[in-house]
């Protein structure tokens, strides 16, 4: 098996092709990982999403520095990450921002269900204080596997 760098053309495939990620930010030196669901917008060189406010939009407007990976994976032999580094920006309702939000929107739009599980906050049937924002992407690495053609039947047989 060999691992392969992605070219940053190739990072935006997966961001263009992925809705899922694992979004890291922390706060007094205490990382916190949660799931969230993206929209990649290869224009802005951003990812949007939302959130209701809690825990993760707490952390972020205390520090905006944050890290998300994206994982494309069939099996312990051929999978693709990607790993984004950016700042949050919380978009909010002013009118300096109806473009943005209609970007996000946007894009959100060409997803089927778009909405969850963003929009639902555990035990409550309310979805105010909806936030959008996006992660303004200062850098992405990404990394893939493959196989050599020799070395497949040994990584098979060492895997079984």
């Amino acid at each position: 098996m060999h691992i392969h760098e992605l070219t940053p053309a190739e990072c935006a495939a997966v961001l263009t092709r992925s809705t899922l990620a694992r979004l890291a930010c922390c706060r007094m030196n205490q990382p916190y990982v949660v799931p969230v669901s993206f929209a990649y917008d290869p224009r802005q060189a951003c990812l949007f999403s939302f959130s209701a406010i809690g825990k993760k939009v707490e952390w972020m407007r205390e520090n905006p520095s944050v890290c998300l990976e994206v994982e494309d994976i069939d099996d312990r032999f051929h999978w693709t990450t990607v790993v984004v580094f950016g700042k949050y920006d919380e978009i909010g309702d002013a009118p300096e921002n109806r473009d943005v939000r209609q970007r996000a929107l946007h894009l959100f739009n060409d997803r089927s269900r778009w909405w969850l599980p963003g929009a639902a906050k555990p035990g409550t049937a309310d979805h105010q204080g909806l936030v959008i924002y996006r992660i303004q992407i200062d850098r992405m690495t990404g990394r893939r596997t493959g196989r050599s053609d020799d070395s497949s039947a040994a990584d098979e047989k060492a895997a079984g």
